[in-house]
């Protein structure tokens, strides 16, 4: 599913979520390998998109926001993404 999302210039930018999967392995290779599965999916009720990372029966989620997921996408600035992902991956690490 892309999400529509308009920036600040007013320019729409369609972020499809296995863009934002690819990235997120991108940034983590051993996601998606070593025990552990992503799962990106956008909560249309929230209007932000939900990662949800499995290992074994352990399961976490963090939310990304659109404009950090756009931002990242365009290659401008995945800091937020790589944070919220690095914690989440070490939590799940430690389970």
């Amino acid at each position: 599913m892309a999400e529509r999302n308009q920036n600040i210039t007013g320019e729409h930018f369609m972020i499809d979520k296995d863009e934002l999967c690819k990235k997120i392995r991108n940034l983590y290779p051993d996601i998606g390998e070593c025990g552990i599965d992503i799962n990106v999916v956008f909560d249309e009720l929230n209007e932000r998109w939900s990662v949800d990372l499995k290992k074994g029966s352990h399961k976490l989620k963090t939310y990304l926001e659109k404009g950090d997921a756009e931002s990242c996408l365009q290659g401008k600035q995945c800091v937020s993404l790589g944070l919220e992902i690095s914690q989440l991956r070490g939590n799940i690490e430690q389970m």
